[in-house]
């Protein structure tokens, strides 16, 4: 049986209260169950800063362009970004793109909870492929193709609230239509 590698490194000092506090406000507000999400997305941008660093002693601009493409490809810097960029990025630049946070964003769900909740019992679907895992890192042009799955109750839920939201409209329409004709 093979053992796999840690995802992530536990912080030094484990009864830091700053970091533990910072760490409580980001879990809520990101609507995180645990810490360990915020300790992988730290593990995600260190590797990044590092490989940013390293290509900025080289000077090797095919290795900067390729990596500076490949971080592009998932929105953490703008189009025109350069590796000072890469090395400004935060945690919660990761945390906004994942599947979560985008899903709550695109306000499918009302709530971060509420949206970890959809993806987890199978309603979201990334590219037509029915999404099971909360935090996955989305790249932007995959973020576009976020949506209800084809056959999950919370579409058909949804599709008809907005249909009764639309005929509520017309008939609000109608009516004062024959209100100033009348």
């Amino acid at each position: 049986m093979r053992k796999l590698s840690p995802k992530f490194e536990k912080p030094h000092k484990p009864w830091d209260r700053a970091r533990i506090e910072s760490e409580r406000r980001t879990a809520s507000s990101y609507g995180l169950r645990r810490k360990q999400e915020i300790w992988k997305a730290e593990s995600i941008l260190r590797t990044f800063r590092r490989i940013a660093r390293e290509l900025e002693a080289r000077k090797d601009k095919v290795r900067e362009e390729m990596f500076l493409n490949r971080v592009k490809k998932f929105g953490l810097i703008s189009p025109a970004g350069t590796l000072d960029d890469v090395l400004n990025l935060e945690v919660n630049n990761i945390l906004d793109r994942r599947l979560q946070t985008l899903v709550q964003r695109k306000g499918f769900a009302s709530t971060p909870r509420q949206a970890r909740q959809y993806i987890t019992h199978g309603h979201i679907a990334l590219g037509g492929r029915k999404a099971n895992w909360p935090s996955t890192i989305v790249d932007v042009e995959s973020e576009k193709t976020i949506g209800f799955r084809e056959g999950s109750r919370m579409r058909q839920e949804k599709i008809a609230k907005f249909e009764k939201i639309v005929a509520k409209e017309k008939k609000e329409k109608t009516e004062s239509k024959m209100e100033k004709a009348g």
